[in-house]
């Protein structure tokens, strides 16, 4: 094959109406007696929202389309031109790449300070290679919004010194800053072909195709240097066969290309090392070979140290690639996937790669005309993928995911999903056995538009055939899930069956909604399985369809903090909304999705609902009457509403004339407390209850409020929904 297919038939029916952050830097903890999981990486990352800006912070924000989903930690920092954020460097360092988004259209500059010293070079920020539209892909928007600048800084910077970064010239969103040493250019091997010599120009002005195969021509069974600078390649390469590609380090050397290697087959004992391949692909054209490796590089071959970038794909691997080995590369900002073994992979190892922003999976195997066999995903860290998973396993016999850190999946992706969605025939789907072991997941799962139900954080999909596979899921650590931990699906609609799972040694802490989403028929055995902060309950047991028959969970023994099963199949369970709760005394509202007719400025609805007295909603200001209304998950017989401003004596006393409504259906609202004043006093906690009638039984609560005494909006900093009187 030529380039990636299009693969995205997603269709399933409705159904059914260790890690921390520490200082801003993502640190992998790893299980007692386990290796830590993701990569050994040549850089430190510092969150721009741990930096100290005068910008605003955005997010976090799970919406698909939203800029602060796509972003390392769903949060990032917007600069306007002359704001800044600034770093603390978190080691010795000499270079930074920092990851940003700019408006479609604009382009524009981070000018770059070393402690409050401007530098004379600048980071250029674009969003040519942004804003991509997959309009064939059913369920995807406009998407990759984020893209990678980097520089030497031309000096070494110690530990805690500041590094800051200001917009120029336009907008810019700083995601994260990736700092590193970068050591001094290599210089040519001994017996080494140039392809200077050959005729390349390293300027960059002129074209150095013809020089590159000279040069690989004239180095068979040898090296091909080369040198630093910049060289442009304006057709790819084939007939790349025993030879080895070295520059002299990825900072240094570059080869500006859209298709570097493209050949379908080759005698192999290929080595490709050290230098950085950078494409101009804006587009994502599935018919087109715009990839850094496109075909086949042959048995016993190598790929390590490059930084790949700007490609529809960094390795498009078909045909024979017996016992490649690609290892300590970064492929970023990439249309499509990172890599992808495309069938017929035999005994390939992709292991301690940093792979960010792919617009499809990060990591693939797809066992498309020939299973991949005995490969194996091990070490890599894979970080915003935002259009499908992490890591996809589509079929394939034994094979292996072990000792990855995956985090922030968007739209239509799990962290990593084992499964027989076959996209194209012929297929092999998954047989012997499928080793999941040592990984770590970090806000990943998503909603899935097409199903209009989540994606759990690792996923065992029978899409399109039962699952008959040894699936062994081991030591996995799943972090801030924003939907389930583990799910279980038969994705294509099918009822097909998930058997021979077992899941053993799972750490799960503050997933949004359940454990468990079983949603196939099939059995899985959990043994020591512990569970902290469950959004709503252990299991959600619901197969699809529902005639297709049910999905056993054995309890092995060991398991913790996931014992309760959801209880109502009609509806999904929400982020945080727990099971229905006997406790009379719960705040219903708290944590729940709000909207507003209006929001001034940073004052968002979800203020009122986030348990922080001090922070606040704020309606448009002038434009009465505003309404607020939140989403309590299920229909309730609220009672009584406390409604609250922040106590601080510097909010005078107010009046505000309120009026209470309620709906079971989010469309029709009926009014349930008629418009009155309330009066909002520091001296008394700044707080007004609202008794509501007996009867009234609601999901929607809408607060409408068409008159304040003390400002010309609607403000509340709390609104509370108690079953009580």
């Amino acid at each position: 094959m030529h380039s990636s297919t299009p693969r995205y038939v997603r269709r399933m029916p409705a159904i059914g109406a260790v890690v921390a952050l520490a200082a801003g830097m993502l640190v992998t903890v790893a299980p007692a007696a386990h290796a830590a999981a993701g990569a050994t990486l040549p850089f430190t990352s510092v969150e721009a929202e741990s930096a100290v800006t005068d910008g605003t912070k955005i997010g976090p924000d799970h919406t698909q389309g939203s800029l602060a989903s796509e972003a390392s930690g769903r949060q990032a920092v917007r600069l306007a031109p002359g704001q800044r954020a600034e770093f603390t460097v978190p080691r010795a360092v000499n270079a930074v790449n920092v990851a940003y988004s700019v408006p479609d259209g604009q382009s524009g500059s981070l000018n770059v300070y070393v402690n409050g010293a401007r530098l004379a070079k600048t980071l250029p920020v674009t969003s040519r290679y942004s804003y991509i539209d997959t309009g064939w892909i059913p369920g995807s928007r406009t998407h990759h919004f984020f893209d990678d600048t980097r520089l030497l800084l031309g000096r070494n910077v110690q530990a805690g010194d500041k590094v800051a970064v200001e917009a120029s010239g336009t907008q810019v969103t700083v995601d994260v800053a990736d700092f590193e040493q970068v050591d001094a250019a290599a210089t040519q091997p001994a017996g080494s072909v140039s392809v200077v010599a050959k005729g390349a120009d390293p300027s960059g002005a002129g074209d150095s195709t013809q020089a590159f195969r000279d040069a690989i021509a004239a180095a068979q069974g040898g090296t091909v240097w080369i040198p630093p600078g910049d060289y442009r390649l304006t057709s790819s390469l084939n007939g790349v066969q025993n030879v080895t590609l070295q520059g002299a380090g990825s900072w240094y050397s570059v080869v500006h290309t859209s298709r570097f290697i493209d050949q379908s087959g080759s005698a192999g004992n290929v080595h490709i090392k050290d230098f950085a391949v950078l494409g101009e692909v804006t587009e994502r054209v599935d018919s087109n070979p715009d990839n850094f490796v496109n075909g086949s590089l042959g048995p016993g071959s190598s790929v390590s140290g490059m930084w790949i970038q700007h490609m529809k794909c960094g390795l498009w691997l078909t045909g024979t690639n017996d016992n490649l080995v690609v290892e300590n590369n970064r492929i970023l900002d990439t249309t499509a996937d990172g890599i992808n073994l495309n069938g017929t992979a035999k005994g390939v190892r992709v292991r301690n790669n940093f792979l960010r922003n792919q617009g499809d999976d990060s990591l693939a195997m797809w066992s498309l005309y020939s299973p991949d066999t005995n490969s194996s995903f091990e070490n890599n860290t894979v970080s915003q993928p935002n259009l499908a998973n992490g890591i996809a396993i589509y079929g394939g016999t034994d094979i292996t995911v072990r000792n990855n850190l995956v985090s922030d999946t968007n739209a239509l992706g799990s962290g990593i999903a084992i499964s027989n969605q076959k996209f194209l025939d012929p297929f092999s789907p998954l047989a012997g056995t499928i080793t999941v072991d040592g990984n770590t997941l970090v806000r990943t799962g998503a909603m899935n538009p097409n199903w209009n139900h989540p994606m759990g954080a690792l996923r065992v999909d029978s899409y399109d055939s039962a699952i008959n596979a040894t699936v062994n899921i081991t030591h996995t650590t799943i972090t801030d899930s924003p939907y389930s931990a583990f799910e279980f699906v038969s994705g294509g609609g099918q009822g097909y069956p998930v058997r021979n799972v077992t899941v053993d040694g799972a750490t799960v802490r503050n997933t949004g909604t359940v454990v468990v989403q079983a949603e196939a028929q099939g059995a899985a055995t959990f043994r020591n399985v512990t569970a902290t902060a469950v959004g709503a309950a252990g299991v959600y047991n619901c197969p699809y369809p529902a005639n297709s028959g049910s999905f056993t969970l054995t309890d092995g023994g060991g398991n913790s903090g996931w014992s309760s099963t959801w209880s109502d199949c009609s509806t999904w369970p929400q982020p945080g909304q727990g099971n229905p709760d006997p406790d009379p005394n719960r705040n219903l509202a708290k944590g729940r999705p709000a909207t507003a007719t209006g929001s001034q400025d940073v004052y968002t609805p979800g203020k009122a609902v986030d348990g922080d007295a001090n922070s606040y909603w704020e309606s448009t200001n002038n434009a009465f009457p505003q309404s607020w209304t939140v989403d309590l998950g299920s229909s309730y017989a609220v009672r009584r509403l406390v409604l609250k401003l922040p106590p601080s004596t510097a909010w005078g006393a107010r009046t505000q004339t309120v009026a209470v409504l309620g709906s079971t259906d989010g469309s029709s609202y009926s009014t349930v407390v008629g418009a009155q004043a309330y009066r909002f006093d520091p001296a008394t906690g700044n707080t007004a209850t609202v008794s509501l009638p007996g009867g009234t039984d609601l999901r929607y609560l809408r607060l409408t409020v068409s008159a304040n005494t003390g400002w010309p909006a609607g403000q509340f900093s709390e609104v509370e929904a108690y079953l009580t009187s």
